[in-house]
């Protein structure tokens, strides 16, 4: 049997692509998921304090409206419970394998199939979306002595729950949006906390508090009320974008609500001094909240700026002392820039998708790569925000492919294959309109490749990437008709 669509992931990509193939009355989809459960970053990351930094009304699907969230900004066991209520009422979830690792995925172009591989079988589908998002993969860092350490250690996004805190000496390692969240909640706890900070982030004020009772209820209630506020909370988030990729000069507005959040936290000018950047803002992430700076001017918290030399069986050992710790938390981030790996993608000819991206990832759009007939990305090259909502993005995308799908149908058409020339098109306009951006002003983030290309995000404004998937146009592609039959 081969499907009409298979999608790799059930994250909100794979959840939202798979509603809108069914409304648009394609019902025979697969979801592939390789764990147990639904969710994809929402499942995995269960660390204390985890939460998301865009409000609850935009980070949600525009054709699902929740309006009793609990907060301003969504904590994630209830983004978690608001993806699985998604799949029961769109009828999705009967359509998910769970325990399926996609090992293979080859493109067959006699028969004009996705032949794919998994832990849990073989299938074929004429389409394959990859909905495996950017924050998946785990990085541990390449720290001499890591495997000696005889305390409990794992990574953020692998919290190991039955690992007790109270009471003992735990060491963070890394300072970015995971760790922000983490320090305060666990520093409520621990005898002794050391963060070891290789590079300072910014962290502004997070505007956040409970949702009153009355207010859940009017929003529900009021006709258009929910709506309004979405848009209005949409164009406050979306007016910060030119900052980021057009005038870098303005991110001084958002500068002065960093050094607002640290003076008033911090007293102490030696730690204060510690916790200011050396890159300009935006450069990397921005990070919010109201309690990280305050902890870390607890009597039994210590900012480590040492560079690390290597981990003890012990604890921590840096350029001029060991820090005995019981317990190690890696808050070390994500492989980011590989998308599909460790997966292998085979397109026509044989060609493999990491040959095709030696040079770094492109996508026209962040969705076609020339080459793979068929196949669609979502949340693909240059198509994360620094600004914004993602699910906005992704709804885009999802326009987008239904699309593509629709006009296969309708013109019969086996596969479509994006122009090697459009592609390359693209991804030089991005590169040229990367270079005024804010994330080219001179530091290493999760945004770049390790030779410096950044190529995770969007150089624009979100309405802009909107119009431009508005449909997908013709000319972009090569085709092959169907035979008759």
């Amino acid at each position: 049997m081969v499907h009409s669509a298979v999608i790799i992931g059930s994250g909100f990509g794979g959840i939202g692509m798979a509603i809108r193939f069914r409304q648009a009355g394609i019902r025979d989809v697969v979801i592939l998921e390789k764990a147990d459960g639904l969710g994809g970053t929402w499942r995995d990351n269960t660390y204390p304090g985890a939460a998301c930094d865009v409000p609850s009304h935009l980070y949600s699907f525009s054709f699902e409206r929740k309006t009793d969230w609990s907060r301003r900004f969504p904590p994630q066991r209830e983004i978690l419970d608001y993806l699985w209520d998604c799949a029961r009422k769109y009828g999705v979830l009967g359509q998910i394998r769970f325990g399926a690792e996609v090992t293979e995925a080859r493109f067959d172009e006699d028969r004009a199939v996705w032949r794919i591989s998994t832990t849990g079988g073989e299938l074929e589908s004429h389409v394959l979306v990859s909905a495996c998002g950017q924050l998946n993969r785990p990085v541990l860092p390449e720290i001499e002595g890591r495997e000696t350490f005889t305390g409990p250690s794992f990574h953020s996004a692998r919290w190991d729950h039955g690992v007790d805190l109270r009471g003992r000496r735990v060491a963070v390692i890394g300072t970015g949006a995971s760790a922000v969240q983490i320090v305060p909640e666990i520093a409520k706890e621990t005898a002794e906390l050391r963060l070891f900070q290789r590079s300072a982030p910014y962290v502004i004020d997070k505007p956040d508090r409970p949702y009153r009772a009355w207010e859940k209820a009017v929003l529900a209630k009021v006709p258009g009320l929910y709506e309004l506020n979405r848009a209005r909370i949409y164009a406050m988030f979306e007016s910060r974008a030119i900052g980021f990729f057009k005038y870098p000069k303005l991110m001084s507005l958002v500068e002065k609500r960093f050094w607002d959040t640290l003076t008033e936290a911090v007293d102490d000018p030696e730690l204060r001094r510690a916790l200011v950047p050396d890159y300009p803002m935006g450069c990397k992430r921005i990070l919010i909240s109201n309690d990280y700076y305050p902890a870390l001017t607890e009597p039994h918290v210590d900012l480590i700026t040492d560079p690390i030399r290597s981990i003890t069986p012990g604890g921590v050992r840096t350029a001029r002392r060991e820090y005995e710790v019981d317990v190690i938390v890696y808050a070390t981030g994500f492989r980011t820039s590989d998308f599909l790996s460790p997966m292998k993608i085979v397109g026509r000819d044989g060609l493999e998708l990491n040959e095709a991206w030696r040079d770094g990832a492109e996508a026209h759009l962040g969705i076609t790569v020339s080459g793979f007939p068929n196949l669609f990305l979502l949340y693909g090259p240059y198509t994360n925000l620094g600004h914004n909502s993602i699910i906005y993005m992704l709804e885009s995308q999802f326009r987008y492919v239904l699309g593509c799908v629709e006009a296969m149908r309708r013109h019969g058409l086996d596969w479509i294959d994006v122009r090697p020339d459009v592609q390359d098109a693209f991804t030089r306009e991005m590169r040229e309109r990367m270079r005024s951006t804010v994330w080219e002003t001179g530091c290493q983030s999760w945004y770049m490749t390790e030779d410096g290309k950044v190529v995770n995000n969007w150089p624009g404004f979100t309405f802009a990437y909107r119009r431009a998937t508005r449909r997908p146009d013709p000319r972009h592609f090569r085709a092959r008709r169907r035979a008759s039959r």
